[in-house]
């Protein structure tokens, strides 16, 4: 159950959905069979979408089913199938495309999109895309008009059923070969399907050369911008400036400017020079006021000697001294852009000799109205300073309340820890006073121990020394 289209882009091979989409399988089918689709335009790409084809006039509105050939135009159309669901979730979906009333003829859309919800009940989806997915790439990246018709022709060729399992419905003819397109057909309008696009054909080396210039210039100033080296890759520079070239390294730019001067005022006059040593690199750029001045000297002064020097003059090619948002910029394209509208502009700013002196105030007409409006704007200026002043100094008191809590609460807090080392202290020294006591106390009555015992020593040895001979007579001298 399935069908090879051979477009003018390569082949396509399509599966059937017959057991699901039976009718529009059929419809499909035959109409491949009895080679309805030659020569077919795909009329409708839309990138990333879907690609639309079926109708033999190439104009959309046009097409008809197979039935209609075999019972009037009354079956010019069939109802849609919408049970079972099938939904356009994948690329290479082929779907049968409505005519606003839910009804199909001939024309049929293939998606290049994924998770398309929005066709979901609209369009019948009855196949998909199985081979040929690199054609149906380049048919979507082809190029299209506004109205998404593509540039140049894609057709498709011819129809060949891989595999048919419906019966040929009586009264169905069958050509025996394909037939030759019509005129009608073939006259698009557009450019054909095997014509060669050749830009070059009958042009001239030296014109050959040149648009070859052109298109290296152009992908070598896309390829500055991605890198940030331009604002914008169709940028062009300034035609007011010349490059000066061969200059002797004598010549200075005071030189230049009086000797460009005589052909217009010049805005600025730079010769390039080293940024370590100062010396000159033999170039310089002169900005003049006025283009046509600048054209004059590119014609009178090339080739000139000065400072016994040839010098070469040019227009410039440099943008290095537009700013834009590249390497370490600030700007933008669009800023660019305003510097480009603004840069003829005049200045607002003026010299201090040039501006035109205010008159005394004294001498000016004044009405009675602008005296009272002026004395109403000054007492209401007046009210709005009184308010600011009392507001200010509400916050201000605010501030100082705040701010003494604050002392306070840090005194307090101070005192407090004051207390608590007092405390502390007292502690450590009643403790330590009261072990003292407990020493003392203790070594005194070891002391007297000690003497108490030393005096019963001493006692007893006095007792033992003594004789008996002089305790009788000492008794004795007592009672006499």
């Amino acid at each position: 159950m399935a069908v090879l289209l051979e477009t003018t882009l390569g082949d396509l091979v399509i599966d059937l959905y017959t057991e699901e989409r039976p009718r529009a399988c059929l419809n499909f089918l035959k109409l491949c069979k009895v080679k309805y689709y030659n020569y077919c335009l795909i009329y409708n790409v839309q990138r990333d979408f879907i690609i639309q084809t079926g109708d033999p006039m190439g104009t959309g509105r046009g097409g008809e089913s197979i039935f209609c050939q075999l019972y009037g135009d009354q079956a010019r159309f069939f109802e849609a199938e919408k049970v079972p669901r099938i939904k356009h979730k994948k690329k290479g979906t082929v779907s049968m495309v409505n005519n606003g009333n839910d009804q199909h003829g001939s024309q049929f859309l293939i998606t290049t999109g994924e998770n398309l919800d929005y066709l979901d009940g609209v369009h019948t989806v009855f196949g998909e895309v199985t081979e040929g997915m690199d054609v149906l790439k380049t048919i979507n990246e082809t190029f299209v008009d506004k109205d998404f018709i593509p540039y140049q022709d894609i057709r498709i060729n011819h129809t060949v059923i891989l595999d048919d399992p419906f019966e040929d419905p009586p009264g169905l003819s069958i050509p025996d070969r394909s037939p030759e397109p019509t005129k009608e057909q073939l006259d698009s309008g557009r450019i054909g399907a095997d014509e060669e696009i050749d830009d070059l054909k009958g042009r001239s080396a030296d014109e050959i050369e040149e648009v070859q210039a052109e298109k290296e210039a152009k992908t070598r100033a896309i390829l500055l911008e991605m890198v940030g080296d331009l604002p914008d890759a169709e940028v062009k520079p300034p035609e007011n400036v010349l490059f000066v070239c061969k200059l002797n390294p004598v010549t200075t730019d005071e030189d230049l400017e009086i000797i460009f001067s005589r052909f217009g005022p010049i805005k600025s006059c730079e010769v390039i020079r080293d940024w370590k040593t100062g010396e000159s690199l033999c170039y310089a750029f002169i900005e003049f006021e006025k283009e046509e001045d600048c054209e004059k000297a590119y014609f009178k002064m090339d080739n000139v000697l000065i400072d016994d020097r040839r010098i070469h003059v040019d227009f410039s090619q440099s943008v290095a001294k537009i700013k834009w948002k590249g390497k370490g910029g600030r700007y933008t394209k669009d800023d660019f852009k305003d510097y480009e509208k603004e840069r003829d502009k005049p200045s607002k700013l003026a010299l201090k000799e040039k501006v035109k002196p205010k008159q005394d105030a004294k001498y000016d007409f004044v009405l009675d109205e602008d005296i009272e409006e002026s004395q109403m704007s000054q007492s209401h200026s007046a009210k709005k300073q009184k308010k600011k002043k009392h507001h200010h100094s509400e916050d201000e008191e605010d501030d100082k309340r705040t701010k003494k809590s604050k002392d306070s609460d840090r005194k307090h807090e101070g005192e407090r820890c004051k207390e608590k080392v007092k405390s502390e202290k007292k502690d450590r020294h009643r403790s330590r006073s009261r072990s003292q006591e407990r020493d003392y106390t203790y070594s005194k009555q070891k002391d007297k121990y000690k003497e108490d015992f030393r005096i019963r020593d001493w006692d007893k040895k006095a007792d033992r020394s003594r004789s008996p001979k002089k305790s009788k007579d000492k008794e004795r001298s007592k009672y006499r």
